[in-house]
C-alpha cells in the first residue's frame, strides 16, 4: 500500500521511473506476502482484506492517476479513461475473492487466473510510460494509443480470458540449473537496463495468453490429466498427439497410386520375354486376357511377414 501510494506521490511530482519502479516494488511485494504469511502461520481474515485493499490502490488507483497526470492532465475524457481503468481493476479483485469460496470449480482451476491479475494488469497499463521514459516520444505515447491500450488491459483484467498462474509451475530437478543461470542473466539485465527489462517482461506475458488459452482448452477436455504430475501429463498430451496424427487424413501418395496403375497390365504374349505370375482368371470374365501381377515391393505394399510353417 505505501508503495502504491509513493507512486501516486512521484507522478505527481513527474519523476515517472520512481513512480514505475514504486508499482515494481509493489509487485514483487504482493507476490510474497501471502507466501511470508503461511510460512509464519501469520495468516488471517484481516490479511486478507489489507491484501485486496492494497491491491485495489497499488495496481489499480495509482496506475490510474499516474496515466492522467502524465498524458491527459485537465482532460476530463482522459479522466473518464483512468476511471475505467481503476473500476475494472477494483471489480477484478472482487470477483477473484469470490473465486477463493467457489469449491465446485475443475481440479486444473488453480493452474489459472480468471483474467489477467490486477499486478501484471497495473504494470501493463504502464507499458507506453515505459517506453517513453526509455525512448522518448513515439507512436507509443501518443493519446489515441494509450486510451486504446488502457481499455485493453482493462477489458483483459474483467474477461474470463485464462492466464497461467506462476504458483503452481514446478521446475523439473534437470532444468534446476539452467534456470539459476537463467535467473542469473535476467538479474544482470534488470541491474543494467531495468525500464527495457521490464518492457520486454511484460510483452512476453502478453504473448503467453494464447497458450494460456491453448491448455485450459485442452484440459477441460481430457479429465484423465486433471491430477496427475506434469511427466505423465506430458506423456498423455504426445499420446494423444500420436492418435490424433494417425486418424488424420493424408493426401494420397501420388508414386505408390501411380505403381499401383502400372502394376495392372495386360501381359505380354507368347514369346515374348520371360513367363510372369499371373491373377487366377474369374469366371465372370470368361474370354478376356488374365491380368499379371507385380511384386510387392514394386507397387509401395508391404507384403506380410511369413508365419512359421508356411511354404512361402
Amino acid at each position: 500500500m505505501c508503495a502504491g501510494l509513493s507512486a501516486v506521490q512521484f507522478a505527481l511530482s513527474r519523476n515517472y521511473p520512481a513512480a514505475i519502479a514504486s508499482i515494481a516494488v509493489a509487485a514483487g511485494l504482493d507476490s510474497l506476502d501471502g507466501r511470508i504469511a503461511r510460512l509464519l502461520d501469520a495468516t488471517s481474515k484481516m490479511g486478507a482484506e489489507l491484501d485486496s485493499l492494497s491491491d485495489a490502490i497499488s495496481f489499480g488507483v495509482a496506475p490510474a492517476i499516474m496515466l492522467y497526470v502524465w498524458k491527459f492532465p485537465g482532460d476530463r475524457s482522459g479522466w473518464v479513461i483512468a476511471l475505467v481503468f481503476a473500476v475494472c481493476a477494483i471489480l477484478r479483485l472482487a470477483r477473484f475473492n469470490t473465486l477463493l469460496d467457489d469449491t465446485e470449480q475443475p481440479p486444473y482451476a488453480k493452474e489459472f487466473f480468471v483474467g489477467v491479475p490486477s499486478p501484471a494488469g497495473g504494470l501493463l497499463v504502464l507499458l507506453p510510460l515505459i517506453l517513453f521514459v526509455d525512448f522518448g516520444d513515439g507512436w507509443w505515447s501518443s493519446k489515441p494509443v494509450v486510451v486504446l491500450w488502457t481499455v485493453a488491459v482493462a477489458a483483459l483484467m474483467i474477461s474470463r480470458i485464462p492466464t497461467l498462474s506462476l504458483k503452481t509451475i514446478r521446475v523439473p530437478p534437470r532444468l534446476v540449473a539452467p534456470l539459476l543461470v537463467l535467473v542469473g542473466l535476467v538479474a544482470a539485465a534488470v541491474i543494467t537496463y531495468p525500464l527495457m527489462s521490464l518492457a520486454a517482461a511484460l510483452l512476453l506475458y502478453v504473448a503467453h495468453i494464447p497458450y494460456a488459452v491453448r491448455r485450459k482448452h485442452w484440459l477441460a477436455h481430457h479429465p484423465e490429466a486433471w491430477d496427475v504430475p506434469p511427466r505423465e501429463r506430458r506423456a498423455i498430451r504426445k499420446a494423444h498427439g500420436r492418435v490424433s496424427r494417425r486418424l488424420g487424413l493424408r493426401p494420397p501418395l501420388r508414386r505408390v497410386a501411380g505403381a499401383a496403375r502400372r502394376a495392372v497390365r495386360l501381359p505380354r504374349r507368347a514369346g515374348e520375354g520371360e513367363p510372369r505370375l499371373l491373377l487366377p482368371t474369374d469366371p465372370s470374365r470368361a474370354g478376356r486376357p488374365a491380368l499379371r501381377r507385380r511384386s510387392w515391393r514394386r507397387t509401395g505394399l508391404r507384403r506380410g511377414q511369413p508365419r512359421p510353417g508356411d511354404p512361402r
